[in-house]
């Protein structure tokens, strides 16, 4: 199952300012992050579907470039949304 247009749009509003900011760093690591916990579940039902697998880890590593990338512009914005993401560094 897709995010919906419903969940992309209420991400973008919380992380991003508003829906029309998907640009945002924080708004792009927050859509990732859902996406990811979502996969996560599928594989622990479907242990054998290794592109599922394959699209997981592409996404953690565009989550970790997005994450250092705002670590060096703004630490205090990283460390908000680690916290509030509950992503463990």
């Amino acid at each position: 199952m897709q995010l919906t247009k419903e969940s992309k749009k209420e991400i973008f509003t919380r992380f991003g300012g508003n829906e029309a900011n998907t640009g945002s760093t924080e708004a792009q690591v927050a859509l990732f992050t859902e996406r990811i916990n979502h996969i996560s579940q599928h594989l622990k039902g479907n242990r054998k579907d290794f592109s599922a697998e394959l699209s997981l880890v592409k996404l953690v590593g565009k989550r970790r470039a997005l994450l250092n990338y705002l670590a060096k512009q703004d630490i205090f914005k990283y460390r908000a949304l680690i916290k509030e993401l509950g992503i463990r560094k």
